[in-house]
Order: structure tokens, then C-alpha cells, then sequence
């Protein structure tokens, strides 16, 4: 017996090392008929483990302090660029930090595109799903709180805004605006609490969540491009006939979407890390000034649907109190998309045309209301993002109607199809194409 089998072995007798890695890795048996979709669950995880790293040196240099130094300039604003000026390698970590954190969102919102064109929420995936969510809503959380941190203009006023719509809220606004600032008004008492927030207790909730999607995930087996579930089909092994190994099979293959990722991730790093004002902000260069407001003010990016649905509804009595609550259901109703839809089959392979309308006016409404968050409020853009928003809404509420009996002429085969690349590939140019059309039609309103 060799050296490293007896340490595993040692190891093995005091911690469930090797049956661990055999139930969730190596005698995990995926389906075989994964696509591309299915790189961006491990690109996640990739991107979780990219700003843990990066976050923590950042934190080595970095002081939450919103008071003015010696040269009147706010003592974390000026930590900043310590950062990027003066700490070896600190501009090329920073960088990497505020990527990621728009490549998060982007990885995300692609994983959670792929859930819903294969039903990957439904029966009996409901709390993987929800699970999944919950990861959305903390990631939010996140990304807001680490956005106030470099305490320049747009992080300052942008946490103003936000913060400040809580006290929209009834009987409770007031007090619970005061609690989230620390204060009576966005200050160094609301910088440590979202430093505090942003490092340690959001984090640690996050990662808990991970665990439970995961371990949910590998309970009830991954679903697939055809929803056909593989369990259901064993041979006398006792092992999914439609199945194959994790690893070493989808270990290697991930390993290119890595790599590719990592291509794409380094080139924004290193040759556009603000990427037009999309992922760092312009006015954000500029320290914070409590006495001078931006001209616009917004989120960022991957806010900015929801920002839109925000402004779309219309104030009543002087509260905008309907459109917090419109933005938070926008969020929340995620979360009941399995119980939502109705639909007897799982995967838009194998819906009928209903859905696949439907979700077609749901992508154009979403990148539209993306694209009218970030732009300043007109009359004819309110009114946009007012259609818009109604058909976010209708893809939701009206799922129960237009999903009960929405199947298509294919029927759901007993056993997974090998997808063709040109099924692939029309697939992708629809995306594409609805992208195009949705960017182009919010721009020049």
C-alpha cells in the first residue's frame, strides 16, 4: 500500500473524505446530453471562489472610514486608490473584484435562463430552485453593500436613493431606513456596517446557500435539455442508463468553459475593467460629496430591471411605496415559478407555442427594462417601462393559464436525445437576436 492510500485511509477512518467525493463527484451520474448551458453553474461557483480571493486582499488595505484625511478627501475613497496606485498588484485586484462582480451577475442570470427553458424548477427540483433563488436575493444584498464601498459619488448617492425608498414603507419605513444607515443619514456609520456586512455576514449566509443548492441538486439528480428523468431508467447495476460519471466527463468538459471564461474574464480586466461606465462607473471616480448630486443617478447594471419597474409605477400621496412593492415582487415571484407553472412537460423542447412566445416578450422586456434603468427617466420611456414591466408581470401571473396544457407536437421522449449543434445554434441566434432587438428598441426612445 502505498503512502498516499494510507494518509487516505487515516484520513478516511476520522472524515467521509472518499465517499463524499464518490456521492457528489466521481459515482454522481449526470446526464449525458448536457449543453452549453450547463457551463455557468460551475462558472459561478468559479466566479464565488475569484471574489473570495480577491476580496480578501482588497480587505487588507482597505479602511471603511468615511471621515476626510489630512487633504480633505474621505479616508476610504483615498484607501481605494492606495489600492490601485501604490500596493503591488493592487490596481489588477481591484479590477478583478469589480469584474466579477458584473460577471457574477452575468453567470447568474445566464444559469437561471437555462433553469427556466428546460424547467429545471420543476417536480422534484422545487427547492433547488428556491435554494437558488435565495442565492439571487443574498447576492443582491452583496453586490449592493460592496457597492458603497469605494465612497465615491454614484456608490454614495446610489445607497441614498435605495436606502431611502425603505422608508416608503408603512408604519415600519422610518425607523427600519434609520436602522439599515446606522444614522440619520448615509454616512461612516453606514460604511461600516456595510463593510461588516459585506465581508463577513453575507458572505457566510451565501456560502450556506451554495451548500444547500448543492447538496439539494445532488439529492433528486440534474436535470436535463429534455427533462426526461434519469433515475427513472436504470440498468442491472443499478446505475442510469442515461447517465455518465461527473467526473472524470463533465470535470474535463467544464474545464473548457474555464478556460474560455477565463479568456473573456481577463481581456475586460485588462483592457476595458470599466466597460463603458457599465461595470465601473465614471462618476464614481469622484469622491463623495454629500452637498453635490450626480446629474443621474442609477444603479448599476444588474439593478437596473428592477430599478426600471421601480420608477415605472407611479408615486401615490407622495410615497412609492407600490413601486418598492412592485420591485420586491419582481424579485420574490422568482422564487414561485414551480408552483406557477402548469405546464406537463419540463423542457421548451417540448412546449407548445404559448410559452415560447411568452418567454421570447419576457427576455425583450427584461434587457429593456435593463436598458431604461440605467438612462434618465422621459415621458415616453416611463410609459415603455411601464409596458415592459406589465409583460414581466403577465410571464408570471399569467403562467398558470397560458402554461396548462401548452404542449407542442414532439412528444417528450422516454430516454435523452443527444442535441444536434444546429439546434443549438438556432437556439442561440433566437437569444442573440431577441438581445439585439430589445437593446436597440429601448436605445432610441
Amino acid at each position: 500500500m502505498s503512502t498516499g492510500q494510507k494518509i487516505l485511509n487515516w484520513v478516511d477512518e476520522r472524515f467521509p473524505l472518499s465517499s463524499m467525493m464518490k456521492e457528489h463527484v466521481t459515482e454522481y451520474y449526470a446526464p449525458k446530453n448536457f449543453n452549453f448551458w450547463y457551463f455557468f453553474g460551475s462558472l459561478a461557483l468559479l466566479v464565488l471562489v475569484i471574489q473570495i480571493v480577491t476580496g480578501i486582499f482588497l480587505t487588507m488595505n482597505y479602511k471603511p472610514d468615511g471621515t476626510l484625511n489630512g487633504a480633505g478627501i474621505p479616508v476610504a475613497f483615498a484607501s481605494v486608490e492606495y489600492i490601485m496606485r501604490d500596493v503591488a498588484g493592487g490596481w489588477i485586484i481591484r479590477y478583478m473584484h469589480s469584474t466579477g462582480a458584473s460577471m457574477f451577475f452575468v453567470v447568474v442570470y445566464l444559469h437561471m435562463f437555462r433553469g427556466v427553458i428546460y424547467g429545471s424548477y420543476k417536480q422534484p427540483r422545487e427547492l433547488v430552485w428556491v435554494f437558488g433563488t435565495l442565492i439571487f436575493l443574498v447576492l443582491m444584498a452583496e453586490a449592493f453593500m460592496g457597492y458603497l464601498l469605494p465612497w465615491g459619488q454614484m456608490s454614495f448617492w446610489g445607497a441614498q436613493v435605495i436606502v431611502n425608498l425603505f422608508a416608503s414603507i408603512p408604519v415600519i419605513g422610518p425607523d427600519l431606513s434609520v436602522f439599515i444607515r446606522g444614522d440619520f443619514v448615509v454616512g461612516d456609520a453606514t460604511l461600516n456596517r456595510f463593510f461588516a456586512l459585506h465581508v463577513i455576514a453575507v458572505p457566510l449566509i451565501l456560502l450556506a446557500l451554495v451548500v444547500a443548492h448543492l447538496i439539494a441538486l445532488h439529492e433528486v439528480g440534474s436535470n436535463n435539455p429534455d427533462g426526461v428523468e434519469i433515475k427513472k431508467l436504470k440498468g442491472e447495476d443499478g446505475k442510469p442508463l442515461d447517465g455518465i460519471p461527473f467526473h472524470p466527463y463533465y470535470t474535463v468538459k467544464d474545464v473548457l468553459g474555464v478556460a474560455v471564461f477565463l479568456i473573456v474574464f481577463s481581456a475586460i480586466v485588462f483592457f476595458a475593467p470599466e466597460m463603458g461606465g457599465y461595470f465601473l462607473e465614471h462618476p464614481n471616480f469622484d469622491q463623495a460629496d454629500p452637498l453635490k448630486t450626480p446629474a443621474h443617478i442609477a444603479p448599476v447594471w444588474y439593478f437596473t430591471p428592477f430599478y426600471a419597474i421601480l420608477r415605472a409605477v407611479p408615486s401615490f400621496a407622495g410615497t412609492q411605496v407600490w413601486g418598492v412593492l412592485a420591485m420586491g415582487a419582481a424579485v420574490v415571484l422568482i422564487a414561485f415559478l414551480p408552483w406557477l407553472d402548469k405546464s406537463p412537460v419540463k423542457s421548451i423542447r417540448y412546449r407548445g407555442p404559448k410559452f415560447k412566445i411568452m418567454l421570447t416578450l419576457f427576455i425583450t422586456a427584461f434587457i429593456g427594462l435593463g436598458i431604461l434603468g440605467a438612462l434618465p427617466s422621459t415621458n415616453l420611456r416611463t410609459i415603455v417601462a411601464q409596458l415592459f414591466s406589465f409583460i414581466y408581470f403577465a410571464f408570471f401571473l399569467g403562467m398558470p393559464f397560458y402554461t396548462k396544457n401548452d404542449v407542442g407536437s414532439t412528444p417528450v421522449p422516454t430516454r435523452v436525445t443527444m442535441s444536434t449543434p444546429a439546434r443549438q445554434a438556432r437556439f442561440v441566434v433566437l437569444v442573440v437576436a431577441t438581445l439585439v432587438a430589445a437593446t436597440l428598441f429601448a436605445k432610441f426612445i
